[in-house]
């Protein structure tokens, strides 16, 4: 027996079970795009899969809304793929392991996907049911949206007849999106050159961290154990010798990095200093972060003597000197629109290879010249120290359109179902609106979705009766869009 079998609404979960079984990360949708395209092809309804695998479905309006206008349904079929530590999950291969904790569904020990498997869920469950009133419908399921919206940069949508479009693609229920930041992908990278070295090994870990969406969740200031590793390794140089044999931390780019691991070689009459560096260290963080990231810990392992190949010196200290002077977290909050941020970056992966070090960063602005100017801050350090810069994913902003029939529609229909008041906001994260705005002239466009909580990492947890009002919200949308 299915775990969602018993949810309400019925199909949007089994259809949101059946994604979630399917291996879904970014990079790797050939198999959940060829399930959208079986899905279109079990239906008899027209579709459209492209070289990146995006997917476009077609079906014609119900019975009376031929000749509607046409709306646009879209999402993205990539997912986030993080884990616990100790979790035995081939995110290639394997699916996730769904349960039901009270209202929440959420997966063993890894995200659950529901950013933005639920899009793709409501979406199925619509084009299946032919009892619902609705216009001609477009379902637009795009790929490696958390790596750059690099399926919507890429997809061709010149046949598309619509120009309303509802992203499926929010995480807090009553509040609709109207706007969002722009962003790029930065890869930061420095050649490096090594020497032998040998010492006792030591394994310096930072944890404890609680990460989450560099986007919608940057502002809270949880610690990025990137950079957190970074001060750590410049404390260290300060006080003690040692060699920098490997380092590396975080998974994705846009998720605030909770866990850092660097090897280091030194000599043994120098760990009761080493020790006490790290519980000082500790202490400060656990002061600084009491209410961010109250679990933060700074941990060491004692290895056995080793000869490696390390870091030499200069090397070593561009290294440090990168993680101390690259910009990471909130750089300008928004004149415009109180509490919400403008501009920030965060510093997602990093990676120690034999002859290359390198940082990537996810920057989001909704102002494009300081998009443009913080990255050039990344490129103008790394570039000084030896290095280069590469930039990808680049997308636009998606502007605040004051005239909006789709939000005043969305707006009324969620007041009349509820007899609640939704909010109308902005977002820092980005959306692929921006990019759909770009395409097709005078779009109007809104994005929502049922609570979500803690996204883009291991405690992820979908709301079930939100899920259910959205579903009631959507198919009375549609309704009501004759």
């Amino acid at each position: 027996m299915k775990v969602c079998n018993d949810l309400e609404p019925k199909k949007v979960f089994q259809y949101f079970e059946d994604i979630c079984s399917i291996p879904h990360g970014s990079k790797n949708t050939k198999a959940i795009s060829d399930y959208c395209v079986a899905f279109a092809k079990e239906h008899h309804l027209n579709y459209i899969q492209d070289e990146m695998n995006n997917v476009i479905i077609f079906k014609e309006g119900s019975a009376g809304y031929e000749n509607s206008e046409t709306i646009i349904i879209q999402g993205h079929m990539d997912m986030v793929c993080e884990k616990e530590n100790g979790v035995d999950i081939d995110f290639e291969k394997e699916g996730l392991r769904l349960f039901v904790d009270g209202d929440f569904l959420k997966a063993k020990g890894t995200t659950l996907g529901g950013d933005d498997g639920i899009a793709m869920a409501y979406a199925f469950a619509i084009l299946e049911d032919d009892t619902l009133a609705h216009p001609p419908l477009e379902v637009v399921i795009t790929v490696d949206e958390e790596i750059g919206m690099l399926g919507a940069e890429g997809i061709d949508l010149s046949m598309l007849k619509g120009r309303k479009l509802l992203n499926i693609d929010s995480d807090e229920e009553g509040i609709f999106l109207t706007s969002c930041a722009g962003g790029l992908t930065a890869e930061c990278e420095l050649p490096i050159t090594r020497k032998s070295a040998e010492g006792i090994g030591y394994e310096l870990k930072i944890t404890g961290l609680a990460g989450g969406h560099s986007g919608s969740e940057i502002h809270k200031e949880h610690g990025n154990a990137i950079m957190l590793m970074g001060r750590l390794l410049k404390s260290l140089a300060d006080r003690l010798d040692y060699a920098i044999v490997s380092l590396e931390g975080g998974l994705k780019d846009n998720a605030i990095p909770r866990e850092t691991v660097c090897n280091i070689l030194m000599e043994e009459a120098q760990e009761a200093e080493l020790a006490e560096i790290l519980k000082e260290y500790e202490a400060d963080l656990k002061k600084e972060y009491h209410i961010s990231d109250p679990e933060v810990s700074v941990l060491y392992t004692k290895k056995n003597q080793e000869t490696k190949e390390a870091l030499d010196r200069s090397s070593f200290a561009k290294v440090i000197f990168m993680l101390r002077n690259l910009p990471c977290g909130v750089q300008h909050m928004s004149m415009d629109i109180p509490g919400l941020v403008e501009t920030s970056l965060n510093a997602g992966i990093m990676t120690l290879n034999e002859d290359t070090f390198s940082l990537s960063f996810s920057v989001r602005s909704s102002v494009t010249s300081r998009k443009y100017e913080v990255t050039d801050r990344l490129c103008f350090v790394t570039e000084f120290l030896g290095g280069s810069v590469n930039i990808s994913g680049d997308y636009p902003a998606w502007e605040y359109k004051a005239d909006s029939k789709m939000r005043d529609l969305m707006v009324e229909t969620y007041r009349d179902l509820f007899q609640e008041e939704p909010q109308i906001q902005a977002i820092h994260a980005g959306l692929e609106c921006g990019i759909f705005s770009g395409k097709l002239d005078g779009l109007d466009c809104i994005s929502f979705g049922p609570a979500n909580f803690d996204i883009h990492t291991p405690k992820e947890r979908l709301s079930i009766s939100s899920t259910e009002k959205v579903w009631k919200l959507i198919v009375e949308f549609l309704k009501r869009s004759k």
